[in-house]
Order: C-alpha cells, then structure tokens, then sequence
C-alpha cells in the first residue's frame, strides 16, 4: 500500500495539511488515534484572538480551512483591541465544542483523494536520509513519498493532577510512545514541553449576579473572506467575567507545592505566555486579582461531553482535585459551582524547531514534514497555519517546485515559522502582535491582498474565488480615485455637517481623500458628500491605508530593506568555520541554523553586526573568484 502523502495526527495541523495535498490531486492518508478527536479543542473552546484571529485569516487567504469551519461553529463573535489602532485588531470567536469537529470531519470525508485511518503509527521507514513510509502499531507497513508529522501532545503524553502522573492524552487516549525515540534516533534533538487548561464547571451551578456580562458584537463578523453568517448576530451566547481575590491566592500559595509544577513532578517546560493561575500568583504576586472568563463550552444541550460546560478562561492548574474544589469555590459566583472536570497540566515530547527548513520540512530527513506542537508551539491557529503551509510545501516538492516561504512582512506566518527555524523554542511558543515587527502591514483587514495570491498560485484558491478578489482589488482602486477626485467647498451646509460631527469647518475647498485623514472623521461620514454603495470590507480597507498612509509608507520602506536582506542568499555548504574573524559563538549558531539568507542569520540570536558584516566580505570575495 502506497500514499504519495501520510499525515500523522488529526489535529488542528493535520487537518490543514491533509486537505491541503488532498485538493492539489495528491493520494493522502490521514491517520489519527481517534477519528471522533480529529480536530477536537481540548483547551479553550473558542478560535482567535490577538494576532491568532490573524493568523485564521491567512489561512483562509490561501485556501485553507478553518477560517470557513470557526465561521460554522462560533455561538459568539467580537473584534478585539478597537480602541487601539488597527495594527492591532484580531476577530475572537466562541466555538461550539461539538459543532466544529463534526463540520471539519465532515469536510475531510467529502474530499477527494483523502482516506481517513485510524491507529497509531510507531515508527518511520527512513531510507538514506529519505522517508519511505511509516510502520503502524499492528506492525502494518505504509509506504509513502512525504511524511508530515502532526503530533500534537500526543508524543509520550503525560497527564499531570498533583503528584499523579497518567499517560496518555487530553482525554485519556493512548499516547504515542514510540515515536520521539525513532526521530532521536535519527538526530532530531528532543525536548519536553508541557500545557494545561482549567476546570469544566456546570453552567447550572454559577451565580451570575455576581458575575459582569460580556457579550459578542452588535454586527456580523466572519473569519472567512466568503463572508456566510451562521450565527444569529443578535442572539449571542454570553460569556461572563469574575476574577481571583485574597481567598483563592491564599489557597494556591498554601497548597503549592502540591502542585504538578510546583512540586517538582514536572519534566517539561510550561508556556511563558499562558501561565497556570499558580504560576501567574508566585510571579505578579504584586496583583491583587486575576480576570477569568467563563466561556461556554457549547449551546447544545444534551451533548454528553461539553453541553453543560463552562469553561474558566484563564484558571489552568494542576493543583490536586481537592484543592481545584478549594479554589474554584474561592471564587465570586462559583460558591457552590460543580466541577465536571477538574484541570489538568499535559506534558510532551517536541523537536528541536532549528531541525526545520522554512518550508517545514525536516534538515535531517527528506521528505519529512512537521507542523504544530511537534515544532513547539502552543494554539489552534498556529498550529493550522503550519499545518497549510506544511501541507503546500509538501505538494510542491512532489511537483518538482520552489517551497512557498512566506517573509515576516508578508504575514503572521512568517513571523511563526521564520521565528521558530531561526530562533528555536525554549518553552511553547504563542503568537504575539509585538513579535512582528510590520505588525501595521499584517493586518486583520488586508489578509486577502497580501495571500490571495499565493493561494490561487499554488492551486487551493479557485477561478470563482480568485475572480471575486480581483473584483474586490478594482473597487478599493476605484473608492482611492473617487476620494481623490473629489473636492468639496466652504458652503455653508457643508460646514453646518462638519460641526455637527465635531470636526472643522473648511475654510478652503478639500479632497475628500485628505478630509478623511481627519481622526474624527469616518468613511460614513463622507457619504453625506457622495453615493459610496460599496462592501464594508473594501470601504474598510480604504479607510485603514488612507489614514495610516504615512505610517504604512514608513513600514513598507522599513520591509524593503529588509528584503533586500533576504535576497541576499546564503550557500548551504559553506563553511563557517574557515570564515576569518567571525566570534566562535557565532559560528556555531551559523552552522546550527544554517540560515538561508543574510536576513535570517540577523536574527539569530548570538550573531552580531560585526559577524554579519565579515560573513558578507567572504560571500563577496567568493563570488569574486569564481
């Protein structure tokens, strides 16, 4: 039995590289433990948020999946951060636990080319450095051209509450106990990082009087760029807000050490982002409380697994059972709250991420990809986004063509993944606004213009979609010559309008291009002056560039320099150790990485100017003799 592509994992990642190699025509096997777990959410129950609900969007701007699948599952939507500047806007989505599995396996078994397994795959057939295949628990041999490895917590998962340490993962399955011994076996370095989520209470059992409501926003809101709405915008389902007080830190600072963490049964490392509420008391010990969500977990009822749930966002631990009682009891509005499951800390095997080329695929085995928490990272988006990119760069490769790598100017994705090749991970990795540097260029709003393209060149985008975008590309064109074209005068209606909306009278005529400029002023506002019949998402991203112009100018000439980095290309089999004058650390962490370009080997940690400056006399004088 032979797949042209074998995906591993059927996790957020797995899903995105399956469809990914499926739609481009190439046979793939996707196998799984569970198939009822395949894109399962077994932390937060929602998708987004700070440049996570970004990241969602790239996807879909490539063709990518769960964009379109969040869309069909969220019970409850709101745009973050739209106080601040739009650098920094993110769409958060409450999903339905039970809704969006189904709708992904659903998608999944009406694709193509796309067969479905489940079992537990024990070891790699590697071949002269080239994978071969995979063999499956039942010793069953499937051979295959490319791997994609999409593990998730499942590699030697242990299961820690307290001093009791369980294998398996997040629901108690098997975990995979082979696997990481075959990659270390192979020289992949191995390290062991840990997670954990918070305690599931019975939504019946909450005294929400002494909770603060937070509902979704007044309008529709989509992650998909096909914009179909399948929530009710106007019938939200609410989420509420409490917080930790005195009670609960004098809780966790008596019973710490009986803490998985805390008391020294961890071996992995835990996020340094997403800290457990023990760890968040010990380190801002300063703070008097910490806010918690209460997220529902689903609106279907009579679901068995989450439909009367509620999830405490922001109140991970692995404190023992009866301490979690102690705690969650500490709580306002939780007094007399029921625990329908108590939380738990998950440790893992993951790889080192300098083992990866930007395209994903493994430096040690050819053929050989991996996406998700195998590579470090922690999250549903991220773990997508590497999954597509994983999946893309896999077909690519079999069609004989360039991978896709995507610049850290160009997305959130690159920033992931040229960070965790270039930089590595020491704890699992989150996703933050401040580590992109063109944050302002990554917006939520432009996703499609910035990778429309790249989808519909590397085949996952189709005519239709494409033909819909190009039309949306000429409208915001067409919006940016109105505003420009069109002047209007000091009349007294007019200024009459512009006080009204607080802003000032003209005292000379003015483009509508630059009246928009004005902080105060909306792109509604200028429909007072002309027919502007045109989509929000066009008249939005009209707004956005026009009144940042100054600034986006600034970060685009800032990413062409940048650029100009990056093509400056870097032999793979250069020698670094004959480099002259370059400092010892340095040229271990140049042969480590071995960055493909002068703009990678800038950010690796240990290399300095000077190095660069002497590595870019070498590469010269080399070309200069040859």
């Amino acid at each position: 039995m032979k797949y042209e592509v074998i995906v591993v994992g059927g996790g957020h990642a797995g899903c995105e590289a399956a469809l990914a190699t499926a739609r481009k025509g190439h046979s793939t096997l996707l196998i799984t433990g569970n198939i009822n777990n395949i894109a399962d959410m077994p932390c937060n129950p929602s998708i987004g948020g700070p440049a996570k609900g970004v990241v969602v969007r790239e996807i879909d701007a490539l063709g990518g999946e769960m964009g379109k699948n969040a869309d069909k599952a969220a019970i409850q939507v709101k745009m973050l951060n739209t106080k601040k500047g739009p650098a920094v806007w993110a769409l958060r989505a409450q999903e339905d636990k039970n809704v969006y599995p189904k709708e992904m396996l659903k998608t999944l078994r009406n694709q193509e080319n796309l067969e479905i397994k489940e079992s537990l795959v024990e070891h790699l057939i590697v071949d002269n450095n080239k994978i071969q295949g995979i063999i499956l628990e039942d010793n069953q041999t499937i051979q295959s051209d490319i791997v994609i490895l999409t593990t998730g917590t499942y590699l030697k998962g242990r299961i820690l509450v307290g001093s009791k340490k369980t294998p398996g993962g997040p629901h108690g399955e098997r975990e995979s106990k082979f696997l990481s011994d075959d990659l270390a076996k192979l020289g992949f370095h191995i390290l062991r990082l840990k997670t954990g989520t918070p305690p599931r209470i019975d939504k019946n059992s909450i005294d929400y009087e002494k909770t603060s409501l937070e509902s979704g926003d007044n309008r529709e809101l989509t992650f998909s760029f096909e914009n179909k709405i399948y929530y009710d915008y106007q019938n939200q389902t609410p989420c509420h807000l409490t917080y930790t007080n005195d009670k609960t830190h004098r809780i966790i600072k008596e019973h710490l050490k009986e803490s998985s963490m805390y008391g020294g049964y961890v071996e992995g490392v835990g996020p340094r982002y997403c800290p457990s509420i023990e760890d968040k008391v010990v380190r801002f010990s300063d703070k008097e409380r910490h806010q918690l969500f209460l997220e529902p977990e689903s609106n279907i009822e009579e679901d068995i697994n989450y439909g009367n749930t509620i999830y405490i966002q922001g109140f991970s631990t692995s404190m023992p059972k009866e301490v979690q009682e102690e705690m969650v009891h500490s709580l306002k509005g939780l007094e007399n709250a029921k625990i329908l499951k108590y939380a738990y800390a998950i440790e893992y095997d993951a790889i080192d991420s300098k083992q990866l080329k930007q395209s994903l695929e493994t430096k040690l085995v050819e053929g050989l990809f991996t996406a998700g928490q195998i590579n470090g990272t922690s999250g549903y988006e991220e773990a997508a986004g590497q999954g597509l990119i994983a999946g893309i760069n896999a077909t690519l490769k079999l069609e004989g063509k360039e991978p896709l790598i995507l610049k850290r100017n160009e997305s959130y994705i690159g920033v992931l993944i040229d960070d965790l090749v270039t930089k590595g991970v020491k704890d699992p990795y989150r996703l933050l606004t401040s580590r992109a540097e063109y944050r302002l260029l990554l917006r939520h709003d432009n996703a499609d213009r910035r990778l429309r393209d790249y989808g519909y060149q590397v085949g996952l985008i189709d005519e239709n979609t494409y033909s819909k975008f190009l039309h949306k590309k000429e409208e915001i064109e067409e919006v940016f010559t109105i505003l420009k074209t069109t002047k209007i005068t000091p009349k007294k209606e007019i200024n009459e309008y512009l006080e009204k909306i607080n802003t000032s009278p003209l005292k000379d005529s003015i483009f509508l291009y630059d009246l928009l400029k004005r902080p105060e002023i909306t792109i509604d506002h200028l429909k007072e002056f002309l027919e502007l019949d045109y989509d929000f998402s066009v008249l939005e991203q009209v707004s956005i560039n026009t009144k940042y112009e100054g600034y986006i100018k600034k970060a685009n000439k800032e990413a062409e320099k940048m650029l100009d980095l990056e093509n400056k290309l870097i032999p793979n089999d250069i020698d670094y150790e004959k480099i002259p004058n370059i400092a010892s650390e340095a040229k271990q962490k140049l042969s480590e990485i071995r960055p493909s370009s002068i703009g990678q080997a800038l950010r690796i940690s240990g290399v300095n100017p000077a190095d660069i400056s002497i590595l870019m006399v070498y590469l010269k004088r080399g070309k200069s003799h040859e």
